[in-house]
Parts: structure tokens; C-alpha cells; sequence
């Protein structure tokens, strides 16, 4: 499976996969052809494969100047090469059909041109966007005033918009907004719109492909297309483009991505096999149709496995080069002239008797059924419409070389049999696990209903002589299909059927991981609180960490509970608690958990640490001991021991989640299942866009956030974060969005994907300017800028003498592309941008929206429903809004449960700590978890708010649970879901 880039990119990049990361069912062809062919080495395509001449790129960073246009000959791709300044001519599409059978494009109808404008009669227009008439007069027409206009002009330019404009408060909104598409989701007809023009063509559309596996509309998926080939982020796209994806979550469009670039890896492999094929002189037409008619790996394999270079042949080759291939096409045109007496030849072996030539003519037949797309796609059919089960068993060989707790730990798959439509995914992971450890064989079972009715239609109807054929040619034939079905088909379809599993499993199993990740990332943050973090231990003790509200370490250090010191040790704890005003404990759940909370459980029940009122909580510390001894934990604490830097770490987990979990590689924060068995390009992808999404819809403040943290936003990486870092503190804090222009490597681009999600904290920034402006009025200096000019730049214009100010939109997560729509919004409103986030712009911005209601505002805008939501939650949010605060808190707690405590029957609150396919994992306080059978988590227990923000149950929701079943001697807790709390 192809790898997800972190952050979206104009060109895919396929994985292929380490033969140790194939499950042993794709590791081998088909029986016959294992026998017959060498060991060889996989093959690669060539990266020079089909690919166009490309330009040099420009100058990001030298500002751009609205010149004539260039000549279509100039630019062959419409992708990074694409001169910036030029907006995107890709439009959205709508899946309405009109007289032609086309699909549409989304335009309002009010707007729908009558007439061709002569204005764009000679824009040029990069050769890789298809253009004509209707496109050209929509674009016109979207320039002009009346148009709407919209935060998701795909393609625009935020460099192309004047800073001096788009950032003014005391001057009334600009009237023309400049815009590139209209994306309102109203068609206007246009045939032939979805088509996406791919660099790699085949025999199937991409766009029809990509809908088809995904179950999206194709107006949609084209539009997906479109905006990953521009170099959009999947945060980006989901904040700020959503009319463009039907308002599509960031999973789907993960899934979206990773199922495109499935499909470039199969075009990408085919042309690199074709370019092959030709070069060695093995390429004929069918031979071509057949590779251009793949849509999966498998079946590419299963087509150029006879043509690998050094392979003896298959027996239809070999077949082939005796002469025979002309008998058995005229076994199938024109059976009575075939004689098979004339192809005998006594002194060539595979020729020198009747039955020979026979064996070789079937050979041939069977090689042309299993090629055959007809073929094979009513086999497959046929196979959708019975019952096809996947078995597993025991193997032999087992007991000898493996060790007896890993058989047991297969014992439900020791005799197990599914229909595969039914099979669960983790039942699959499970089995191939124990596929690949040897402890069990797998079998595909196709019923021989299947083949009987297969060699039916095969011999009645598809493969049916033209002519009368005797009846020893007819039993020809129906050897050939028994033959072809047994040797060639049944294989394959084994390999199709397991393939198929196993890559949905997987991606299943990564999509768990990503979604109990956002939960963990995106877990309420304790603010104000003095934290004690405590990295329980028993030999080398337990290690302690003070830290202040603000994550300032204020005191460390190591005390021995449990070697027969703890009530010396207590006095030293309960000094340290009282001395920095500390009341809450933070306990690592890893060595020695459950003494250090029983220990501590027991001094708050005695009062010992009167008169604060101390809690503690328990917090997951997977990864905790893998960062300390990170460079950036020694970058960020270099004074402090490893295992001290551990406790710190486990305190911040609770301070601010998100920002102490980035630092952390996803995979080691342990929520996953089967991480280790699917696919680690993919996994890791997969978290670090889960990542990213949720630092960015977070959002991230420019001035007071970490550099590690910042890495993390869309659109960046280390090297810009580190240079907006490098600009902080060379220039000061930033003053506003227009400055991270200034930055070394942010170009436009960088820019339009970054800038929604940096805040910017209004108090502290008004706070610097005055003081600013009282030191230059000091040194009679009130008239020059703050800001500085980009080092070694030489500016297009020269600069104004203008007091940079604050923007008041910058603290919200309005896109500076929205700027302009959001003044008018206010100035509709009657609001003042100064009063973003109070009561009173709440109450003029409802009374607008009661009156007015959402449609009938944004028309009034001339914009879209979602962008004037997105404006409405940014006006209305107040100062500092964060979207962790409908996430749930750590438990804090005083008491502790043992688990001889627990009866069947009772209730008790807990908090899930993982979720897999199979349940999910509660901690009730009792040192073991206990675990939901997904059986029991039904969509009726969860509330309303969970089903709306699609998180279902994952890590950090409260739950009210019943015991069904205890298992003391096993620690096995079986619980039933009551509600989610």
C-alpha cells in the first residue's frame, strides 16, 4: 500500500513494498509457475518513464509583478512548475448530467454566461488544465463584481492580493474580491468535467476509479484530485475548502488520498512494465490492452509474470515457441480445418506425439482464459454471488519450532472458517500473524459450484468454437478450462481474495490508530494548576518533577517508596507539595503504578498533606522514556538525568497533551493495534497527518509556541518552523498574519496553507506596539515601519512609512483569504473588530443571522454557506478559544479500587484507554483494564455529540460501565457499555 506524504503534495509518492512486509500469500505465484521459474529480482520501473520536460523553479520568495501573459509554450505542467501568479483554472464539479451525458461544473445559475467575454479570448493558460468557452467566460464573469465570491478560490494566490489593502481597519472593505473558482455547489452544465488529466494514462478513468473504491461522488473526487495535485494540505482542504469536498472529514480525505495513490502506483508500475516490455521486444497489442486494463498490483503480476526477465517460460510459452499457437486459435475459429497430425514432429520434444501437441495446445488455451478481462470478470462475479470462506488450522510443524504460549495464543484460529464478506479485520491481522509465525495455514475455500458453472459458460458461451468441432477437440477444450481454472484462476483469485483482506484490514487498523490518536492529541488540557509528575520505579526509585502552570520545571528529584523508606520519604513529598503550592499528582501508568497510587491514595485518605486538598491521576507514559533520551529532550533539558526528564514529560502529558505528545514519535504512544504487522510507511504517514490536523485545528500561537510544535502546523516543516523561530528572535514577536511573508522560505503558497491556523494573543501584541511607538516618539521616529525587509531582497516597491498594526482577525480562524468578507460581514453587522469574541458581537451577529438566516446573509456577501459559517464561529468564539474544551479531562481521583473489590453487576465510571476492532479498553481504577467486546458498544450508548464529531469511543471518554464477568486468577474484566458520560 502506497505511503501518505505528511503533507500533500503535487506528485505522489508510491511505496513499494520490502518483501518482509508481504504477507507469505503474495510472496509467491501461482503452483506451476513456482515450479518453473528462477528466484529473480523484483522488478523497478524506470523513474525516466513517460515523464514531461520540466522547468525550473521560481523564485518563491521575489515578489511577483501582474505581467503579460506567457505563452503556452513555455509552461508544459500545471503543477509545481505553474508560475504562481496565475490562478488555478480547474473548476468544481457536480454530478448532474446534461443532454450529452456530461457532468457539470459548479457555478450559481444566476451567474451562467450568455455570452463569450473578449477579455479572455487571449489568457494563456498552462498546458496540463483543460479550458474551453464555458470555462473561460465563468472566469470572466467570477472577476467581475456581482460575483460570488468565496474563502476556497482553489488555486489563488494570496501574493497577488495587496498587503496594504488586506489589512486595514479604518478604511471602508474593498468591492472586488479576487477569486479563481466558484465552488457554491450550483451546476451550470459542461461536459466531460470530471476528467482529470493524469500523467500517466490507462484503460480506466482515475476520477471513476478513485469513486468507485472510495463510494464519493466523481464531482468530488476530481475536485480532491485537483486540489492535492496544487500542493493543498488535508487541514487546509477541510477547514477551507469544504464546498469543494462536500464537506468531507479529514479520515475520509486520508482515505481518499491513500487509495489515489494506490492507484498512480499501478499506473506508475504498469507504464515502467510496458516501457519494459517494449524495449526487450515482448510487447504486443493485446499484451498492452491487458496491462493498461490493471487496476490492481495483483493483476499486473498475474499479467507479466510470464514475460520477467529470466524466467524459463510458462508452459504456454514454451507452447508458443514450438509453433503451436496458431492450432489452438484455430481450435477456437475454425475447428474443422485443424489437424493436429501435420504439427507432429518425432525428433522435437513436446512435439513428437499427438497427446504432446495436445498438452501443448491446451496450455495456450488455458494461458488465453486466464488473460481474458471477460473471463476473469465473470469468475469474479460469480465468486461475489457464492459463499467463499477463508479457513485456518494448525499447522504440523508447529509444535516442533514454536514456542507453546504463541500456539496458544492462536487457539481460536486453530479450526476456525469465515465467509470472507463476514470475516472482522482483526480476525484477519490475527490470522496472518499466525500465518507468518508458522502456527497456522490458510486456505481460501471456492466452492465446486463455482468451477462447474465457470467451465460451463466457458465452453457454451465465451470460449464456444465458431464452427463444429469434433469431439476430441471439444475435450480439448474442456481440459483447457479445468486446466486454466485449477493452474491459473483459482490461484489467482486466492491472491486477490487474501489481498483484498488484508489491505482493508490494515488500512482499518491504521484508521483506529489515527482515531484514538486525535483523541489523545486532543484531550482537554489542565490549565492554572502546579503539577507533581512521578515516573513510578522500585529498585531505582520513584522520580519526581514540579512544574509550574506555564511548564517551567521548578524542581526535581528522586525518592524511594517502596524499599522499606516510604514514611521518611512521605515527609520529603509532603515539603515539596506544600513548599510550590502543589495539589495534583500525576502517576505514569508503567512499573510500579499500582503501589505508588496505593501509596499515595493512602497519605490523602489520612489527610497527611493537609491543608491542600491533593488528587492524583494516572497518565499513560508510553513513549515517555524514548523521548528523554531524544536530541531534542537534550536540547530542551540538557541539565537534567534522563530518568528525571521522563517525570517532567509525564506532568506536561496532563498540562497540555497536545504540545507535550508531538514530541513523541505516534507509534510509541501505544494506542494501536496490529501497529506492528501492517504497513510502517503507511502508519507513520497516516499519525503524522493525524498530527498535523490536530496542532493546526488547534492552532498554535506564533509567538509563544515551540519550534517542535510549529513543525507540526500544515504547510510548514522543520526548516521554515525554524525559521520563523530564527525571525522571532531577530524582529521581535510578530505583529500580525502579513508578516510571516517576511520569513525566509514562506512563500505564497506556504503562506495560504499555513496562516488560518497562527493566532496571534491581542492583548500582548497591542502591549508591544504601544511600547514601540512611545520609544520612537521618544527618539522622534513615529513615522518609520517596525518591520524589517527580508535580507538580501530587493523590494518591487518601495515602502511606506506606516506604523504596522495589529489585526484583530488574526486571533481567529478566519483565513487572511476571507479578510475582506468578514469586514463586510462586520460592517453589515454594524460590529467593530476590536469587540471579536464579547457578548455584544455575538448578540448583533445572531440578530443579523435570525433575521437574515445563513443563506440569505452569505448571498447578500456574495459568498458561500461555509465560509460565512467559518466567519460567523470566528467573530463569535471568545479570546483564546480552544476545541480541546469539548474533549474530557483527566480523572482526578483520591481512593483507590482493588480488583478483589469488583462484583459482577456493579457499576463504575472509567476512562478508555485504547480502542481496537475488536473493543475498547477501560481503565476503572483497579490496575487492570477491563475490556468492552464491540458487540456491546452500540451507536444508541453514544451521545449525540460523539456521533456528530464521528469520533465514536477512543482514548480519554469517561464511560459508565457494568461488570459482566470477573477472572481474578487471569485479571480478565469483561464489561458491558452503559453510556458515555
Amino acid at each position: 500500500m502506497s505511503s501518505l506524504p505528511r503533507r500533500a503534495t503535487s506528485t505522489a509518492k508510491p511505496v513499494i513494498l520490502e518483501e518482509d512486509e508481504l504477507p507469505s500469500f503474495l510472496k509467491s505465484n501461482s503452483e506451476s509457475e513456482e515450479e518453473e521459474e528462477d528466484e529473480e529480482e523484483e522488478w523497478e520501473p524506470k523513474r525516466k518513464t513517460a515523464r514531461k520536460p520540466r522547468l525550473p523553479k521560481t523564485n518563491e520568495s521575489k515578489p511577483k509583478k501582474v505581467a503579460a501573459p506567457r505563452s503556452t509554450g513555455v509552461r508544459k505542467r500545471a503543477g509545481k512548475t505553474a508560475v504562481k501568479g496565475e490562478p488555478d483554472l480547474s473548476l468544481p464539479i457536480d454530478a448532474g448530467e446534461d443532454s450529452k451525458g456530461g457532468l457539470q461544473l459548479l457555478q450559481p445559475k444566476e451567474d451562467r454566461p450568455t455570452k463569450q467575454k473578449t477579455a479572455t479570448k487571449n489568457r494563456k493558460v498552462p498546458m496540463g488544465a483543460k479550458i474551453n468557452s464555458v470555462q473561460k467566460t465563468s472566469i470572466s464573469n467570477l472577476e467581475s463584481d456581482e460575483t460570488p465570491s468565496t474563502s476556497a478560490p482553489l488555486g489563488t494566490e494570496v501574493k497577488q492580493e495587496k498587503s496594504e489593502e488586506d489589512f486595514t481597519f479604518d478604511e471602508p472593505p474593498l468591492k472586488r474580491i479576487k477569486s479563481a473558482t466558484c465552488p457554491q455547489g450550483n451546476p451550470v452544465k459542461h461536459p466531460g468535467s470530471t476528467k482529470v488529466k493524469e500523467e500517466l494514462e490507462m484503460n480506466w478513468d482515475i476520477v471513476q476509479a478513485l469513486a468507485e473504491r472510495t463510494n464519493i461522488e466523481p464531482w468530488v473526487c476530481a475536485n480532491i484530485i485537483r486540489l492535492f495535485n496544487d500542493e493543498n494540505t488535508i487541514p487546509f482542504i477541510a477547514r477551507y475548502r469544504k464546498e469543494l469536498i462536500n464537506n468531507l472529514e479529514a479520515d475520509a480525505l486520508r482515505e481518499v488520498q491513500q487509495t489515489l495513490e494506490e492507484l498512480r502506483t499501478v499506473a506508475k508500475k504498469t507504464h515502467g512494465t510496458i516501457q519494459k516490455l517494449k524495449k526487450e521486444g515482448k510487447l504486443s497489442g493485446s499484451l498492452l490492452t491487458a496491462l493498461l486494463n490493471c487496476r490492481t498490483l495483483e493483476e499486473l503480476d498475474h499479467v507479466y509474470a510470464p514475460y520477467k526477465t529470466g524466467s524459463k517460460g510458462t508452459k504456454a510459452q514454451r507452447a508458443k515457441q514450438l509453433g503451436l499457437e496458431p492450432a489452438a486459435i484455430s481450435l477456437i475459429e475454425n475447428p474443422g480445418e485443424l489437424n493436429l497430425f501435420s504439427y507432429v514432429k518425432p525428433n522435437v520434444k513436446g512435439l513428437s506425439t499427438v497427446p504432446e501437441v495436445e498438452a501443448g495446445v491446451q496450455h495456450i488455451l488455458a494461458d488465453m482464459f486466464a488473460k481474458d478481462k471477460d473471463t476473469l470478470d465473470f469468475i469474479r462475479i460469480l465468486c461475489q454471488q457464492r459463499y467463499i470462506c477463508l479457513q485456518s488450522a494448525l499447522a504440523k510443524v508447529s509444535s516442533k519450532s514454536v514456542n507453546e504460549k504463541d500456539v496458544d495464543k492462536f487457539q481460536l484460529y486453530h479450526n476456525f472458517s469465515c465467509n470472507i464478506r463476514n470475516i472482522q479485520h482483526h480476525q484477519i491481522l490475527a490470522i496472518n500473524r499466525g500465518e507468518n509465525l508458522k502456527i497456522l495455514t490458510v486456505k481460501v475455500n471456492v466452492p465446486d459450484g463455482v468451477k462447474n458453472e465457470f467451465c460451463r459458460w466457458c465452453v457454451n458461451e465465451r470460449w464456444r468454437p465458431k464452427r463444429y468441432a469434433k469431439p476430441e477437440l471439444m475435450k480439448i477444450l474442456h481440459n483447457s478450462v479445468e486446466d486454466s481454472y485449477k493452474r491459473l484462476i483459482y490461484p489467482l483469485l486466492c491472491r486477490e481474495f487474501r489481498s483484498k483482506l488484508t489491505s482493508d484490514a490494515e488500512k482499518e487498523s491504521v484508521m483506529m490508530f489515527g482515531r484514538n490518536l486525535r483523541q489523545l492529541l486532543l484531550t482537554s488540557p489542565v490549565r492554572g494548576r502546579t503539577l507533581m509528575g512521578v515516573d513510578p520505579g522500585y529498585k531505582h526509585g520513584c522520580k519526581l518533577a514540579i512544574i509550574s502552570p506555564t511548564s517551567q520545571i521548578l524542581h526535581t528529584d528522586v525518592v524511594y517508596l517502596h524499599s522499606g523508606q516510604g514514611f521518611r520519604e512521605a515527609e520529603k513529598i509532603r515539603r515539596l507539595l506544600l513548599q510550590y503550592s502543589c495539589s495534583t499528582v500525576v502517576i505514569g501508568n508503567g512499573t510500579a503504578c499500582r503501589e505508588t497510587e496505593a501509596y499515595f491514595a493512602d497519605l490523602i485518605m489520612k489527610k497527611y498533606f493537609a491543608p491542600l486538598d491533593v488528587v492524583y491521576c494516572i497518565a499513560n507514559e508510553a513513549g515517555a522514556s524514548i523521548y528523554s533520551v531524544s536530541p531534542e529532550a537534550c536540547k530542551e533539558m540538557p541539565d537534567l538525568d534522563p530518568n528525571l526528564r521522563s517525570a517532567v514529560s509525564i506532568a506536561r502529558r496532563v498540562q497540555d497533551p497536545l504540545a507535550e505528545l508531538v514530541k513523541i514519535e505516534p507509534k510509541h504512544i501505544g494506542v494501536g493495534m496490529y501497529q506492528h504487522d501492517v504497513s510502517q510507511t503507511l502508519l507513520k504517514a497516516t499519525l503524522d497527518s493525524v498530527v498535523e490536523e490536530c496542532v493546526s485545528f488547534v492552532g498554535v500561537d506564533i509567538n509563544i509556541c515551540s519550534e517542535i510544535l510549529l513543525r507540526h502546523i500544515a504547510g510548514l516543516n522543520a526548516n521554515r518552523a525554524k525559521n520563523i523561530i530564527e525571525w522571532r528572535e531577530k524582529n521581535g514577536p510578530f505583529i500580525n498574519r502579513e508578516q510571516l511573508k517576511e520569513v525566509k522560505g514562506l512563500g505564497p503558497k506556504t503562506f495560504q496553507q499555513c496562516a488560518g491556523f497562527i493566532r496571534f494573543n491581542q492583548e500582548y501584541i497591542k502591549a508591544f506596539c504601544s511600547s514601540q511607538q512611545k520609544e520612537l516618539i521618544a527618539k522622534g521616529h513615529a513615522g518609520v515601519q517596525i518591520t524589517n525587509a527580508k535580507q538580501g531582497k530587493k523590494r518591487s516597491k518601495p515602502t511606506t512609512n506606516v506604523m504596522l498594526q495589529p489585526n484583530p482577525l488574526d486571533q481567529t480562524c478566519i483565513h487572511p483569504e476571507s479578510y475582506n468578507i468578514a469586514m463586510r460581514f462586520l460592517t453589515f453587522t454594524g460590529g467593530n473588530p476590536n469587540d471579536i469574541g464579547k457578548p455584544d458581537m455575538q448578540q448583533k451577529v445572531n440578530s443579523v443571522i435570525q433575521k437574515e438566516g445563513t443563506e440569505g446573509a452569505a448571498k447578500m456577501l456574495n459568498t458561500t454557506v461555509h465560509t460565512l459559517q467559518l466567519i460567523i464561529d470566528g467573530l463569535t468564539q471568545p479570546e483564546g478559544f480552544d476545541i480541546r474544551t469539548d474533549f474530557d479531562k483527566p480523572d482526578f481521583k483520591r481512593s483507590i479500587v482493588c480488583l478483589e473489590d469488583l462484583s459482577v453487576g456493579a457499576v463504575l465510571t472509567g476512562k478508555v484507554e485504547n480502542a481496537t476492532l475488536f473493543g475498547a479498553f477501560v481503565d476503572i481504577g483497579v490496575g487492570k483494564s477491563g475490556l468492552i467486546p464491540i458487540r456491546n458498544i452500540t451507536e444508541a450508548k453514544l451521545s449525540k455529540a460523539k456521533k456528530r464529531r464521528s469520533l465514536g469511543l477512543g482514548p480519554g471518554e469517561r464511560v459508565e460501565v457494568k461488570v459482566l464477568n470477573v477472572d481474578i486468577p487471569r485479571s480478565r474484566i469483561t464489561l458491558d457499555l452503559i453510556r458515555v458520560l
